[in-house]
């Protein structure tokens, strides 16, 4: 008889790299095919908050996807660091309270020092690449969708924190300018090679900050969702939204969402 083992879909590699930009070691995992399908484009998955990939499921969740789908996906999940706050967030502006300083070098890490080492390590060229993420870290993966649409070709922002502002509630605040990845949008190209999967809850928060009787985090995704389709982009070609009714901000609403997402990045491989 062979042993269980044999029978796994998915490998996970483990890896510890310094780096430069950041300045510290960033501890990563790979998802990997146990056996990778011959044919067919590769394809790379980076998720921001890898570390909660365990208790997410996502193994599981691949063994499923590889079990159904012949893909050859490969997917790393980078573990955040001791200034998350710092780190993820918008590139080319911090909050009202001065986090996000070290987007900028957390998107350099990614590009030039992350994706370099992947394709070394399994010897791939990716015809694809996608980013995703949780709550601040789908705030993360957009920016640097959206700032990079060369090298990536879709995101998913789970629960995102599309709250981000350069200006405090009660000081001035004002949605259309003050919610900073909206004013990108509004302010940046089209680009019809980029995709937009977008998940929230409708039990995700309480706040209501404008009092219309919809949830912050809903109402700053669906604005988000409008902002694009003014650019140019399509609800049901590149833009899908997922609004889950009872969904919370945790991880058990985001695993229950998660192979749609892997389903739909990986619908034209």
């Amino acid at each position: 008889m062979g042993s269980k083992a044999s029978t796994k879909k998915v490998r996970i590699d483990h890896f510890l790299q310094f780096s430069s930009f950041l300045q510290r070691e960033v501890v990563f995992d790979c998802y990997v095919p146990a056996t990778p399908p011959p044919d067919g484009p590769a394809r790379l998955l980076i998720l921001n908050d890898g570390q909660d990939m365990q208790a997410l499921g996502l193994e599981q969740i691949l063994e499923t996807l590889f079990r159904n789908k012949a893909i050859r996906l490969y997917v790393v999940a980078i573990h955040a660091g001791p200034q998350r706050r710092q780190e993820y967030g918008t590139a080319g502006y911090v909050d009202a309270q001065g986090r996000g300083c070290k987007a900028d070098l957390y998107t350099r890490f990614m590009m030039k020092e992350l994706v370099p080492f992947v394709q070394q390590q399994y010897h791939l060229h990716f015809d694809k690449k996608a980013i995703a993420g949780f709550s601040l870290g789908g705030l993360s993966a957009l920016d640097i969708a959206w700032n990079h649409p060369q090298d990536f070709q879709s995101v998913g922002i789970f629960s995102g924190s599309l709250w981000w502002r350069s200006r405090d509630v009660g000081n001035g605040y004002k949605e259309e300018s003050d919610r900073i990845m909206h004013r990108q949008i509004r302010e940046g190209n089209f680009d019809p090679s980029l995709k937009f999967f977008l998940q929230c809850g409708t039990n995700d928060e309480e706040a209501d900050r404008n009092a219309n009787g919809v949830i912050d985090s809903v109402d700053d995704t669906e604005a988000l969702i409008e902002a694009l389709e003014k650019k140019g982009y399509v609800k049901g070609q590149q833009i899908e939204y997922s609004l889950v009714k009872g969904g919370k901000h945790d991880l058990a609403t985001w695993a229950g969402v998660m192979p749609k997402f892997l389903e739909w990045m990986s619908a034209d491989a």
